[in-house]
């Protein structure tokens, strides 16, 4: 169904609006950081350098998915994918045989995800044939690429994300899917806090530590705590290690708490958790408010949900490489890809029910 001149303005002042409030909630993030670090020996530093890692890759998202939405989507599985079998020391990453901080190895696990999350929207991109397939085993092997190296969470998370991308074809409605994916993450945040406190059943509280590790489990109590004491500006940013008992008191630690959502809790109070969750949620309304297709924009949502899973409960997010790199997954499926870029024959389920009030289901 063709779409409207008047259904084109829609489309377009919604994007410009989401352009407009991830302006706002990026501002607001640098603003509270310099704000929560007044005053302290604090170091706001990783909170601008995340931020802009951000900003930069969903800028590139954006160029390099309007010229090459294929392309620039299967380079940048690749690359996540290289980086992660090739991490090092002094690379964001894990060594093949886990002797690293369990925060490097959550982040080979967050670039695996990114690497299966970009495959799958190339895949969904791409015009029907060898080409798809081939970029569907690109995330397969991203997912095998875990096993390999001993992440069950990992191939978990990637094959998540692959099968999320096979059912986004025929979704019609991405609203719905994106919305499941957001509260999916918020169940993700809560269980987080719910474990710190200890308020869950004795058997259940046991079985979960021992897949967190104890020592995890006393880092996310330490944070809570540190939370109570502080609850609005928090103890400072990056200060977390040198006040909690438990990361004092561990040999190498790296002084982070493992939990992207407690770790701002800590150390930037409630309103860094609320301008976390804003900053997720501007990617989810630049998805909604995408022209490309349902099945892009739930693919790399899927990819978006995974790896705020996988921050939840370790510590993805304080490298740089990942933040860049969610920025550019959700760039490269906002991106308005150009007419002759795109494929007749990768129709969009959504668009034979186009309505007023589902305009983002179509593309240009």
């Amino acid at each position: 169904m063709a779409a409207t001149a008047a259904q084109v303005a829609v489309v377009r002042e919604r994007g410009r609006a989401a352009d407009v409030a991830g302006a706002l909630v990026l501002g607001a993030c640098v603003l509270w950081s310099l704000v929560s670090a007044t005053g302290r020996d604090a170091r706001p530093e990783g909170v601008l350098l995340a931020v802009l890692a951000l900003s930069a890759g969903y800028a590139c998202g954006r160029i390099s998915g309007t010229l090459l939405p294929v392309s620039a989507a299967a380079v940048a599985s690749l690359a996540a994918l290289g980086l992660a079998l090739a991490s090092g020391p002094g690379v964001p990453g894990a060594t093949p045989f886990g002797s690293v901080r369990p925060g490097d190895t959550g982040a080979t696990v967050a670039l695996l995800v990114l690497a299966a999350g970009a495959a799958c929207c190339a895949a969904s991109a791409a015009r029907p044939g060898s080409g798809r397939l081939a970029l569907r085993a690109l995330a397969l092997a991203a997912a095998g690429a875990a096993l390999v190296l001993g992440s069950v969470a990992g191939f978990v998370a990637a094959i998540g994300v692959l099968l999320c991308s096979l059912a986004a074809v025929r979704t019609r409605r991405r609203l719905l899917g994106l919305a499941g994916l957001a509260l999916a993450t918020g169940l993700v945040a809560g269980a987080t806090w719910v474990v710190a406190e200890e308020r869950l059943p004795e058997g259940l509280a046991v079985s979960l530590e021992g897949q967190l590790t104890p020592h995890r489990v006393l880092l996310w109590q330490d944070a809570v705590a540190l939370t109570r004491e502080n609850p609005v500006l928090g103890v400072g940013p990056d200060r977390f290690g040198a006040l909690s008992p438990t990361a004092r008191e561990t040999y190498s630690s790296d002084g982070k708490p493992h939990s992207a959502v407690l770790q701002q809790a800590a150390e930037q109070g409630v309103p860094g958790v609320v301008l976390l969750g804003a900053a997720y949620g501007w990617l989810l309304w630049g998805l909604w408010s995408s022209p490309r297709t349902t099945a892009v924009v739930l693919t790399a949502g899927a990819g978006l949900a995974a790896l705020a899973a996988v921050a939840t409960v370790g510590n993805a997010l304080s490298f740089t490489p990942v933040t860049a790199g969610a920025g550019l997954l959700a760039g490269l499926a906002a991106a308005r890809a150009a007419p002759a870029a795109q494929a007749p024959a990768e129709a969009d389920p959504a668009e034979a029910d186009l309505s007023e009030a589902d305009l983002a289901d179509w593309r240009d």
